[in-house]
């Protein structure tokens, strides 16, 4: 599902207007980027929980050439599901 197709389902669902549809998952996404660049967790009961971790730096290699490189660490977005959406797409 894309942006604009999410947008459509809300707007459809909630019985509001695309736009307005829209610029809740804008603030959506925006509130949670926020809080993941403060090191915060986002807790969405029964949807999930998105949190970041850190990756340690490891060694790889270069595809084309076999070559060992560094890869270094890196902090990344996790998202855990909750109970109730592992049940509904069960």
């Amino acid at each position: 599902m894309t942006k604009a197709e999410l947008t459509t389902f809300i707007a459809d669902k909630a019985g509001i207007t695309k736009k307005a549809a829209e610029s809740a998952i804008n603030a959506f996404t925006d509130g949670v980027s926020v809080a993941l660049e403060k090191g915060e967790s986002v807790s969405l009961l029964g949807f999930g929980s998105f949190k970041v971790a850190g990756r340690a730096e490891r060694e790889g290699r270069n595809t084309r050439t076999g070559e060992k490189i560094k890869i270094p660490a890196a902090k990344v977005v996790k998202f855990a599901p909750g109970k109730a959406l592992k049940d509904r797409i069960k």
